[in-house]
């Protein structure tokens, strides 16, 4: 049995360009927040000093500092974004059936209290946004919880903002799982079992003899976790890790939960059906700072390219693995609001001055959307029960097309 490395949590653990970490020291919340503000205002933006800063302890701390870190780590102009869809969006859709249905069924994912007047807006805004990057990117296929995803960003960041990152999300950390088939999601899930094997070759073992097979971690690596957590500061924390991370963070998180509940997954009887139904279900009060501590560690320790062979997938085959470091380095030139904002009003300044002579109207961005709420939000959800196996019994297929319908597994098999 080969144990993954304990490290004493001397500080926290910086993500950088190619995936790997570097450990810096801990800092207190008042000296956090004064770096990330120094980070901001610098010009360029310190995009690494904003990755450390989501990735150690605590992560972004406030809604507020979310709206502003969450568009430089990808890269993008808070005073260039994309307009609202307009109502022509939905018209002839392929996937307006499909998406209303999901975000009619993601009710739970809104806060609890919130009025229904509200939610019913925010459900709306919700289905046209995904439709915009549908319309957006042909070459992109929507997905069930793509959605979870969505509305995620949405209850933080508003409509426009939203657009803006689901767009680049897409196109890059999300990518592999929006093929015409989830060839590419499974191949993902892949690297699970791996990573498992280099830490704890009996308990790797022993889901082997189970056939348990990945499918169980499916819903956390597709929602970023957002379908399976109840408490959402929960799922907030861990969308400041990822949006810091290289795009397979996300497995290694879930080989690292497997990992914390190794006793748990022991004890159970060594049967499909038992172990599929145990780690379907995530405990709702794990610890979060030392599992996102455990799994940059592990992700230092056996990076995706020393994987990639067990997992039975080369990194070019990826698109999320292939394009993250360019990605990355795309990030390090960006101006500080306070930049964009001045050139923003020079430009319009030069657009209105030339529509004088030109007799035409200058054309300008419609104000960001208010954004809904403030504070601590907490939703209550049920937890994903998808529980189809490759080769699962029958009632746990059944199980999931009764809670999702049909439409995802048959793209499994």
């Amino acid at each position: 049995m080969k144990r993954l490395k304990r490290k004493k949590p001397h500080g926290a653990v910086a993500v950088n360009g190619n995936g790997s970490v570097t450990r810096v020291p801990d800092c207190g919340r008042k000296q956090k927040l004064a770096v990330i503000h120094q980070a901001l205002i610098s010009d360029p933006v310190d995009i690494e000093t904003l990755r450390r800063a989501a990735a150690s302890k605590g992560g972004l701390l406030t809604d507020e500092l979310r709206r502003k870190v969450w568009p430089k780590l990808l890269n993008i102009n808070v005073y260039d974004l994309p307009h609202k869809p307009g109502q022509d969006v939905r018209e002839n859709h392929k996937d307006y059936n499909q998406v209303v249905l999901d975000v009619r069924r993601s009710m739970k994912r809104f806060p609890k209290g919130m009025p229904a007047t509200e939610r019913a807006v925010l459900q709306e805004q919700l289905i046209d946004i995904i439709l915009e990057i549908m319309k957006r990117n042909p070459q992109l296929h929507y997905y069930q919880g793509y959605h979870d995803v969505a509305v995620t960003l949405l209850l933080v960041v508003g409509e426009r903002m939203t657009i803006a990152m689901l767009d680049t999300l897409s196109n890059y950390h999300l990518r592999d799982f929006m093929d015409p088939t989830m060839d590419s999601t499974k191949h993902i899930l892949n690297y699970l079992m791996p990573i498992l094997e280099q830490v704890d070759g009996e308990l790797h073992d022993f889901m082997i003899r189970a056939e348990v097979g990945t499918i169980f971690a499916l819903s956390w690596l597709i929602t970023w976790y957002g379908h399976v957590l109840s408490d959402f500061k929960y799922t907030l924390r861990l969308y400041d890790f990822f949006l810091a991370s290289h795009p397979l963070m996300p497995i290694y998180l879930a080989a690292t939960i497997v990992l914390h509940r190794t006793k748990e997954v022991k004890q159970t009887e060594c049967d499909m059906a038992m172990v599929h139904h145990l780690l379907s279900r995530i405990p709702q009060d794990l610890p979060y700072e030392l599992l996102i501590s455990q799994s940059q560690e592990l992700f230092d320790q056996y990076p995706p390219s020393l994987l990639a062979k067990r997992a039975a997938l080369q990194s070019h085959r990826s698109l999320s693995i292939s394009t993250f470091q360019a990605f990355q380095l795309s990030t390090l030139h960006q101006r500080p609001d306070s930049v964009l904002q001045r050139l923003k009003a020079e430009g319009s300044t030069t657009s209105r001055h030339a529509s004088r002579h030109s007799g035409l109207e200058a054309a300008l961005p419609r104000e960001r959307s208010q954004l809904w709420g403030k504070g601590n939000r907490i939703v209550k959800m049920a937890v994903w029960g998808l529980s189809a196996t490759l080769g699962a019994a029958v009632f746990a297929v059944a199980q999931t097309a009764m809670e999702w319908g049909p439409e995802l597994l048959l793209q499994l098999f």
